[in-house]
């Protein structure tokens, strides 16, 4: 009888981020930025002290992460739809704070539910994305921050995908040598990582038709 490995069964496993790559939290600040200091809101980086005000507004409001929006229209339902499809593993990770109302994680739970994923794996997390990742043996992660892309590369094996929105400011660093891909969006995200899911496949059935043509003949030959 044929032994099964743990390598021959395991599931492409990837890691997204919340805010930033699936929920709209920048439109969500600026508009309680505006709300709290008016035509006074800056329009670049907020000042610490304003910074901490707007936070504490944040904060007090009943299941906050629950009223984001979702970035790209459908893109929770495609993940959902394509992760059942693929059979993947997906984890969702995020570092968010705690509001008024229902913790965190159970907020972005619902959030997630509510547009198509259901029974999501949420973890909230304080730790770097790159032990994250290692920790967890992710195959990929998806990102919109380029520090976490760079730990992702650097402290595991997973491939990192940068969601980068700016096609007109590139990121302040080169990628070119590290194994970060950028993409505009969800889906084109997805479309990478359906790419790499199948290269990552295509090998091992090579290798598994090598082996059963092998065995046959050695069947044969003993018949």
């Amino acid at each position: 009888m044929s032994t099964i490995r743990a390598s021959d069964t395991r599931r492409f496993r990837v890691g997204f981020d919340m805010d930033g790559v699936l929920a709209d939290l920048a439109s969500a600040i600026a508009r309680h930025s505006h709300e709290l200091f008016g035509s006074e809101a800056p329009a670049g980086p907020i000042p610490p002290r304003r910074r901490r005000r707007l936070w504490n507004r944040v904060r007090a409001v009943e299941n906050f992460w629950e009223t984001l929006d979702e970035i790209d229209a459908g893109g929770v339902a495609r993940l959902a739809a394509v992760a059942a499809e693929r059979r993947w593993e997906t984890i969702f990770l995020t570092t968010r704070p705690e509001t008024a109302g229902d913790p965190a994680q159970m907020q972005t739970h619902r959030w997630l539910a509510a547009r198509g994923f259901s029974c999501p794996n949420v973890f909230v997390v304080r730790r770097s994305r790159g032990q994250i990742a290692a920790a967890l043996e992710l195959d990929a992660m998806v990102d919109d921050r380029v520090q976490s892309c760079v730990d992702v590369v650097s402290e595991s094996s997973a491939q990192a995908v940068l969601v980068w929105r700016q096609p007109d400011d590139p990121p302040a660093i080169s990628l070119d040598r590290l194994r970060i891909d950028v993409v505009k969006d969800v889906d084109e995200s997805l479309d990478l990582l359906m790419k790499r899911d199948g290269e990552r496949q295509r090998p091992r059935s090579q290798l598994a038709r090598l082996l059963q043509s092998f065995a046959w003949r050695s069947a044969s030959s003993v018949a």
